[in-house]
């Protein structure tokens, strides 16, 4: 299970994972199906986000499933970036989707 805050073109968010990684390229997909193709992503430890968020934590886990799955817990930007200290976040992923020579956008370079 990971979480992390992920900076996107409207503000940050705060999701739960059961990927490996924030960098895993399943994940980067399924957050591009959902409209959120470039992202910086900041791991933070899931004891400090359920600390944090408390019951709420508890109702999304709940329909969280155990794999290849993504839940967002928070979705309003300002909270989020002010719940954490910069300190609690780990090294960031960047991820956009790369152009191709004669111009298309993709995913990942693929």
């Amino acid at each position: 299970m990971k979480a992390g805050i992920f900076f996107t073109g409207s503000g940050p968010i705060l999701a739960l994972t059961t990927y490996y990684s924030l960098d895993d390229p399943a994940l980067a997909g399924k957050l591009a199906a959902k409209g959120i193709d470039r992202y910086i992503a900041y791991e933070v430890p899931i004891a400090l986000v359920r600390e944090r968020y408390g019951p709420k934590f508890g109702m999304v886990m709940g329909d969280l499933h155990q794999e290849d799955d993504l839940r967002v817990l928070d979705y309003n930007g300002h909270h989020v970036f002010h719940v954490f200290e910069l300190d609690d976040l780990g090294a960031p992923v960047f991820h956009q989707k790369k152009r191709t020579a004669d111009g298309p956008l993709l995913l990942n370079g693929a």
